[in-house]
């Protein structure tokens, strides 16, 4: 348990989120299919990405930890094996509580010539597999629910030769177009994505770079489609992780949230399909400026932000739904803290994929906040905030959910009173030093 007080002084600085977790866990995964040495720097070194490194040694992949001797930076080498040169393992795969390990991994499963099993913690052997067993039992794979009920752990049946297909995916997610996208770098003919809207594209970013002849288009009718032509050899690279803007929003709402405060959030990740959080606060009138833009590969820039009065519409509304849902789903928690704080009403609709993360997100969030005594619904597919009742120190559940504690975290910064985070240490997941980091701008 951790306890927060209401900020009483502006935030002033700079700071430096650890890198992104999407990137650097593909960084290791698909260093890990290419020929030759990958050498990954601002690899994120939390528990979830510790978790693909684990499962990959696993399958034979040597995996090393160096310092630089001339310039103190951290870099991780991965000494690639190939699409067909993984070893048997002798235990099942365990990830943790990383959903991007499980699923993105069990594309690459699928396609061995050996069996293997894949489960992770508590909150993984809860959170649905089928979005990824039925697409992957269509390209020809052997994969069953240990437990029937369509989660993990999984088993694979290795040997099974796999074939290109053409899937429509209901709901934009990043994490099924990529296990999709990994198996069919094994299966004979094109692999094809449809989406309602760009999920995520940093498999496509990154197996580009590797050699991986991959695309984005735009469909006929507006859907987004990822194409790839299997036969290319991928080959190690050197990737530099940016940023993870997950992990600045807590800071960029922080400053939006306590007047007077201006921090500068340097090298974050703005790729446009995670960026959604910038278009929406701008929206809201927010004082957001990107400094120093880089748009070669994952584009990234430093973020100034400063606290900002936000505005609703002509109804005193402001509604985020639509497109902008997939581009910022992990950052609406957070949102809901700051809309809290203002004084309109704030409609988060079209996210019932809050509902089977780490935790029942909507939920969650609506009991955390309404301890708090803000005025807060939730609906089917989000929440309603009637934001502007002052905020009250509580004793918060974090359902072992990183995203949760770090959002109630920031709410403290608003609150009066003493504000109690239970199980905080489940930050580690994502942000290790996020309680260090925020303690040094109070």
């Amino acid at each position: 348990m951790i306890a927060l007080e209401k900020a009483s002084r502006p935030l002033k600085g700079d700071v430096f989120v650890p890198g992104d977790k999407s990137i650097s866990h593909r960084s290791i995964m698909f260093g890990a299919l290419a020929q030759g040495t990958t050498e990954v720097t601002g690899f994120l070194e939390s528990a979830d990405c510790l978790s693909t490194i684990d499962c990959f040694k696993k399958l034979g992949v040597l995996i090393e930890h160096s310092i630089s001797p001339t310039n103190g930076v951290p870099t991780i080498t991965v000494h690639g094996r190939g699409l067909h040169n993984f070893s048997a393992p002798t235990s099942t795969l365990y990830t943790g509580n990383s959903g991007t390990t499980t699923r993105l991994m069990s594309g690459i499963l699928a396609a061995q010539p050996f069996d293997s099993m894949i489960t992770g913690d508590n909150s993984i052997e809860k959170r649905p597999m089928k979005r990824i067993m039925k697409p992957l039992g269509q390209m020809g794979a052997d994969v069953i629910s240990v437990y029937g009920n369509d989660c993990a752990p999984l088993r694979f049946t290795g040997g099974k030769s796999l074939r290109g297909i053409t899937y429509r995916n209901p709901v934009a997610s990043a994490q099924v177009k990529s296990c999709i996208m990994l198996a069919g770098l094994y299966a004979e003919g094109d692999s094809v994505v449809y989406e309602p809207a760009l999920s995520r594209n940093h498999t496509e970013i990154m197996l580009s770079a590797f050699g991986a002849d991959i695309h984005n288009e735009v469909a006929r009718d507006g859907s987004a489609v990822c194409i790839l032509h299997p036969g290319m050899p991928l080959h190690g690279n050197k990737i530099n992780v940016p940023g993870d803007i997950s992990s600045a929003a807590y800071f960029i709402v922080a400053a939006l949230m306590v007047p007077g405060s201006e921090l500068l959030i340097r090298n974050v990740g703005i790729n446009k399909t995670r960026a959604g959080i910038l278009t929406v606060l701008n929206q809201m009138g927010a004082d957001i400026t990107l400094l120093n833009l880089d748009e070669s590969g994952e584009p990234k820039a430093d973020i100034l932000v400063k606290y900002s009065e936000l505005h609703g519409n002509e109804n005193r509304q402001f509604v985020i739904g639509g497109k902008e849902i997939p581009t910022m789903i992990d950052e609406l928690p957070v949102v809901a803290v700051l809309a809290a704080t203002r004084d309109f009403d704030t409609i988060i609709k079209d996210a019932a994929e809050l509902k089977i993360k780490e935790s029942n997100r909507i939920d969650a969030v609506v009991q955390g906040l309404t301890k708090m005594g803000c005025d807060i619904e939730a609906t089917e597919d989000g929440m309603i905030i009637h934001g502007g009742k002052p905020l009250k120190g509580a004793d918060i559940d974090s359902h072992k959910d990183h995203r949760l504690a770090m959002s109630f975290a920031i709410a403290a910064l608003a609150a009066e009173g003493t504000t109690r985070i239970m199980e905080d240490e489940c930050v580690g997941i994502s942000y290790p030093s996020f309680f260090k980091d925020l303690q040094a701008l109070l």
